[in-house]
């Protein structure tokens, strides 16, 4: 499992850093200096940082997934980027408020 966990964060942290650098979005340069900086901290990573070093498991069943997601769609009003959740464009929240998201999700 480790192998892959390593092999998964290599590729997705290329892809996203390719990603970021292509789409539209107005923190990408605030995104990819934070993603430099943890690689010039930590000298483990070739250009960008995304992930943590550690692989520790958790039981799905035992978390509240309501009060992640909760946690995850309130992230940008934390940072004063929107007013409400839904109103983020890049959140699923717009999906569960029910207006259509850009990607395809399922609710849980």
């Amino acid at each position: 499992m480790s192998d892959f966990l390593r092999d998964f964060k290599k590729f997705t942290s290329k892809q996203l850093a390719v990603t970021i650098k292509e789409i539209p979005e107005s923190r990408k340069d605030w995104l990819l200096d934070k993603f430099s900086f943890e690689t010039r901290k930590t000298n483990r990573a070739e250009s960008h940082k995304i992930w943590q070093d550690d692989n520790h498991p958790i039981d799905l069943q035992e978390i509240d997934a309501f009060q992640k997601l909760h946690y995850i769609h309130d992230n940008p009003v934390k940072a004063c980027i929107v007013e409400f959740p839904e109103q983020y464009i890049y959140s699923s929240a717009k999906d569960y408020a029910g207006i259509k998201g850009l990607v395809k999700i399922e609710l849980i």
